[in-house]
């Protein structure tokens, strides 16, 4: 069995977590509201917007052992720059305001998550940061496409409003099998480190979605 495949099966537990967040129930039911889509976006923007920082962090601190890892990390860069933005346009397409999301500050979870991410490539064994990235695509290519599509039926948005979610489940399904190309070429420990992370990751991005308001909070308001 490749990594791959195994990380995903040891992983079932931990997804299942993220996977039982109600706002997830709820926009794969067709029941989603503005405020719902919105706040997702938000928290998106603050976490997305450091995805290129820290790439750049970390293929500059790469260990020798990694260094066949440089020319991924730098094509993630090239792949992943300015992200941010199309999250804000469509903030604004879906008729929020981008220049407040662009000021605000994020929610605890997504500061959390974030600020582990930095703290993992500063401090502890880089290698880590790949769960980081299996977490986020793995949850794209699972959701991204078929959760536009509901919300877009529900909310009756323009596709202007979809940037983020339909490039994204598309792109990231193309960066999965890469991403496992890449994780066979680690050694035992560094995909046991990977392993780790993506558990703890699993968790944080979880927190996140867990965080939103769900259909009943979010119609009542």
């Amino acid at each position: 069995m490749k990594f791959y495949e195994q990380l995903i099966a040891n992983t079932a537990a931990d997804r299942q977590y993220l996977m039982s967040a109600p706002v997830i129930a709820d926009c794969l039911e067709g029941r989603v509201t503005q405020k719902s889509y919105l706040a997702f976006l938000e928290q998106a923007y603050h976490h997305v917007k450091h995805t290129t920082p820290l790439l750049m962090l970390l293929g500059g601190g790469l260990p020798e052992r990694l260094a066949s890892l440089r020319r991924a990390v730098a094509h993630y860069i090239e792949e992943e720059i300015g992200h941010e933005e199309w999250i804000l346009n469509d903030i604004d397409a879906a008729g929020g305001s981008a220049a407040a999301v662009r000021t605000s500050q994020p929610g605890l979870p997504a500061e959390l998550m974030v600020a582990y991410a930095y703290d993992l490539v500063n401090r502890g064994n880089p290698a880590g940061f790949f769960g980081m990235v299996f977490v986020l695509e793995g949850t794209s290519v699972a959701l991204a496409l078929m959760a536009a599509d509901r919300i877009q039926q529900a909310l009756g948005l323009p596709d202007s409003a979809f940037s983020y979610l339909r490039s994204h489940g598309t792109l990231d399904l193309e960066h999965t099998a890469y991403l496992g190309t890449l994780l066979d070429q680690m050694t035992a420990d560094d995909q046991a480190e990977v392993l780790r992370c993506a558990r703890i990751f699993f968790r944080l991005y979880g927190d996140i979605f867990h965080s939103l308001p769900a259909w009943e909070a979010a119609s009542c308001n």
